[in-house]
């Protein structure tokens, strides 16, 4: 009778992935630090135990694998670079090749409707998957009333949008002052805010922004989670598009988006295996020679923090500001090239120029639990309260961000934590706009579920 012998895990992962699970020491840096630990039935450093003992059922069998929210404060800590959030994504992966049913199910299923939708249209529908999950999960009338605000607020599109990339993209005429634009689904929906207050600030800066026709999901982190090809191929085809159009610099504005296209960037230069398999997809060899940047990069580098002061029609004094960059703009290092991935301070630079008081706080790259927003929504509102309540603690009049994920969180769970005062959640590009005299609709103020009401009346001096 043939005998069945599966590879031990840790095994497949050093084959796979190019992670030594036995490099880890126990040094515990990975658990300290992550924002999730206590949900967790395996803690970080615990699943790495387990597979270097071969604990391999008990490691799939985990909530662990799951509920990770891919935040990459372990692998950027750790001493060895050990990429925990990417073994935690093959685990699950291997979990449901072999059978196993997810300990977090609605996680599970969050991921597979995510990536339908994405397979079918090109794009996320965000109102169609908060139905769906509704009602798959039973409960139908969650969120019912934030649902209603933000259909009132037009924040989602009641109908869902089609797009798929041409097979080849047509050059472009290029300027010394255009850039090409991906802005992602969000910005499409949920933080049309953002989309909204770039495009007008970056017309004040004279930097014409070019949107490419046919552009599609990149995948979030259902994609990386799910299909590592999947997850590559997605953003290479965007950047494809954007190279086949002549640029050679794009700007993401997403946080989230910015990271996949950094990932999938970093990953096919290492697997040249990979990149033959995603050019294949594709019908496309890419060159990889497009560089994509954040919001931040660009208006640092390209438009400059001079120019950005020049621009300053009322300054924003007496303002006191926290500049939160989410988890993804500056980590993993070895992937986003920042220069301090753990206290970043382009955002604060910028804040100063507008002549408001960037604080310094602890939550600067703390997660907000982004991509379990809609399937663990009682972690999402204990993270947001950490947050909130300490920029509250050092003074702040406000919050501001360049992360979609991480405003819809901190603006829309708000009302479940009962503040005495609410923290108004603004993008950076809407409070360059107020300083450079722009009208707040011009800027979607209106749209925010947090009233900004009290920010426009400060710089106001009312």
């Amino acid at each position: 009778m043939p005998v069945d012998i599966k590879e031990k895990l840790a095994d497949t992962i050093t084959r796979e992935l190019g992670e030594n699970v036995y490099l880890c020491y126990q040094c515990v840096k990975c658990t300290s630090g992550c924002p999730l630990a206590d949900e967790f039935d395996l803690t970080p450093n615990q699943v790495l135990r387990a597979l270097q003992l071969g604990e391999d059922e008990r490691v799939l069998n985990s909530k662990t694998i799951w509920l990770c929210a891919s935040c990459q404060t372990c692998v950027t800590r750790c001493p060895h670079r050990i990429d925990l959030p990417r073994i935690n994504d093959h685990l699950a992966m291997e979990a449901k090749k072999r059978g196993i049913k997810s300990k977090v199910p609605e996680i599970s299923l969050f991921r597979e409707v995510f990536l339908r939708n994405v397979r079918w249209l090109g794009r996320a529908y965000e109102l169609g998957l908060i139905l769906e999950m509704n009602l798959r999960t039973r409960q139908p009338f969650k969120d019912v009333p934030l649902g209603l605000q933000m259909l009132l607020k037009r924040k989602v599109s009641p109908f869902p949008h089609f797009a798929r990339p041409p097979k080849r993209a047509k050059p472009v005429a290029q300027k010394d002052n255009r850039i090409a634009y991906y802005p992602g689904c969000s910005l499409h929906s949920l933080s049309s805010e953002l989309d909204h207050s770039t495009k007008a600030v970056f017309k004040e800066l004279d930097v014409e922004l070019y949107e490419p026709e046919g552009w599609t999901c990149c995948g979030s982190s259902p994609a990386h989670s799910t299909d590592y090809l999947l997850a590559t191929t997605l953003p290479i085809q965007n950047l494809a598009l954007i190279e086949q159009s002549g640029f050679r610099e794009a700007m993401a504005p997403c946080t989230a988006c910015y990271a996949r296209f950094k990932t999938a960037q970093h990953d096919i230069t290492k697997d040249s295996t990979l990149k033959k398999a995603v050019d294949t997809k594709i019908g496309y060899t890419f060159q990889n020679q497009v560089e994509i940047e954040s919001i931040l990069d660009v208006l640092e580098k390209r438009v400059g923090l001079e120019t950005i002061a020049k621009h300053v029609k009322k300054p924003l004094r007496d303002l006191n500001v926290v500049a939160y960059y989410g988890c993804l703009l500056t980590r993993p290092p070895q992937v986003t090239h920042a220069d301090h991935p753990e206290y970043p301070v382009q955002m604060d630079r910028i804040v100063e120029k507008l002549g408001a008081t960037a604080l310094d706080w602890s939550f600067k790259t703390e997660c907000c639990g982004g991509s379990l927003s809609l399937t663990r929504t009682d972690i999402v509102v204990n993270l947001t309260r950490k947050i909130i309540e300490n920029a509250r603690a050092v003074g702040a009049d406000v919050i501001v961000t360049s992360c979609p994920l991480c405003h819809v969180n901190l603006d829309t769970r708000q009302a479940a934590l009962n503040l005495d005062q609410p923290m108004p959640i603004l993008f950076i590009t809407q409070l360059m706009g107020l300083a450079f005299g722009l009208e707040s609709h011009a800027l979607a103020l209106e749209k925010h579920i947090v009233d900004t009401r009290p920010v426009i009346a400060k710089i106001a001096g009312k």
